[in-house]
């Protein structure tokens, strides 16, 4: 006897090879998606060394691809195979092909790039061109410089992509902050695709804060806790290393515990050198945590690198904080940094000012007295309007007004109408 097919199904593409964040964004929205319709299934196709690193829902299932690095625009190779990469790029293509053939979504979801690494999602696209598929692009707001963007979107082709197949592009971000099609010169005919809806996030929560605290905090009851956060952390060294060395330089009057998640990709010995380093000092080194969001909300201060997940969480909670954006190979978190910096919603270091006095100042600063809030906060409902406009889609539903926005996403309108930052 044969089960019923399971409706609705959504299949996720999420390129991530070196990092944690375009994998907990497509897990946040798939989690909203499945509370909106229990019962139906999501596939996520992913390469993260991490695969399915963040805790799932029922009915939501992994696929991991061989893992791939960006060295540069346009420039990519394999992580772990010892294969070439056009060899690496080829089975790459055919699984992520014959899963989507085979899983049969309603809707497509490809998270950041129209035509996937290297033009690898083309030979999908073109087996689901002209079937019932819905096809989504879910971008971060901010990719990469301007320039950069519209020079290798017009040279690979993926204007074209969104041109010819996806129906809607839905921008992690907001408007005013990020303009995608301003910035990035979108084709007048395509500007009208995008749909903005606000950062996405996990729900705000201090739930286990008191107890992140206690534990802390338990010899230093009246100091202050400092959480430090880098994402995956491979490339988090640097910033780790300046603020060890810029505790002993803190104000008097700032005392302080300092917690380092280092995250999983740290190398080994940098993660070493680091606890090294602390020793003597009311420092704690530990590769992850359970709930980032408990220790961001238990902090009295944070310490990060701009990725956009920790960043739209840090921004969810309230919790003052410094950013000090990678460098490179990409101006994506100098770009964010700034922008947040600009309104006064977190205060932020450029990476080629980076020491340990400029840090300590920069935590003085944050942990003084502000003499005032923003006027305006974040837009933080990206998550609840992202997910409901896929739940319409897997309906077969086009209208998408704020109320049946709700509806689709099985909450109040309230709560994913209006500013999300009071």
């Amino acid at each position: 006897m044969s089960l019923p097919s399971v409706r609705p199904r959504l299949l996720i593409y999420s390129q991530d090879g070196l990092g944690l964040g375009h994998l907990r964004r497509t897990s946040l929205l798939a989690g909203t998606f499945l509370d909106a319709r229990p019962g139906s299934a999501v596939l996520t196709i992913s390469d993260s060394p991490a695969g399915q690193f963040f805790v799932t829902h029922d009915g939501h299932d992994h696929l991991k691809l061989p893992s791939i690095r960006k060295i540069g625009p346009g420039n990519w190779s394999p992580v772990s195979l010892g294969m070439s990469f056009a060899e690496v790029l080829r089975l790459r293509q055919e699984t992520i092909r014959g899963a989507a053939q085979a899983f049969e979504p309603d809707v497509l979801l490809v998270d950041h790039m129209p035509h996937g690494a290297m033009g690898e999602l083309l030979p999908t696209l073109r087996a689901l061109d002209g079937s019932s598929t819905r096809l989504v692009l879910g971008l971060r707001d901010i990719l990469d410089a301007p320039a950069t963007i519209r020079r290798r979107w017009h040279l690979e082709g993926a204007f074209e992509a969104v041109e010819r197949y996806f129906s809607d592009v839905l921008v992690y971000g907001s408007q005013d902050v990020f303009d995608v099609a301003a910035e990035y010169s979108w084709p007048a005919s395509l500007a009208d695709r995008l749909r903005y809806c606000g950062y996405v996030c996990a729900p705000a929560t201090r739930a286990n804060a008191a107890l992140v605290r206690r534990r802390y905090l338990r010899q230093r009851p009246r100091s202050r806790l400092v959480v430090a956060m880098a994402g995956g952390g491979a490339d988090a060294y640097g910033l780790f290393d300046a603020l060890v060395r810029a505790v002993p330089l803190l104000r008097a009057g700032q005392r302080c515990v300092v917690l380092v998640v280092t995250g999983p990709f740290l190398p080994a010995a940098e993660r070493a050198h680091l606890r090294r380093l602390a020793r003597g000092l009311p420092v704690h080194v530990v590769p992850a945590v359970h709930n980032s969001t408990s220790y961001l909300a238990a902090a009295d201060l944070v310490v990060a690198m701009a990725g956009y997940n920790t960043s739209a969480e840090i921004l969810s909670l309230g919790t003052p904080a410094v950013l000090v954006p990678r460098a490179g190979p990409s101006a994506e978190q100098q770009i964010r940094a700034a922008r947040f910096a600009d309104r006064g919603w977190v205060r932020w270091i450029r990476p080629d000012a980076l020491t340990p006095a400029t840090l300590g100042a920069a935590m003085d600063a944050a942990m003084s007295p502000r003499a005032e809030s923003p006027s305006i906060g974040p837009d933080l409902r990206g998550r609840e309007r992202a997910a409901a406009r896929l739940v319409q889609l897997a309906a077969g539903v086009e209208w998408e007004d704020e109320i049946s926005l709700a509806a689709a996403a099985g909450v109040g309108s309230d709560a994913i109408a209006g500013n999300g930052g009071d």
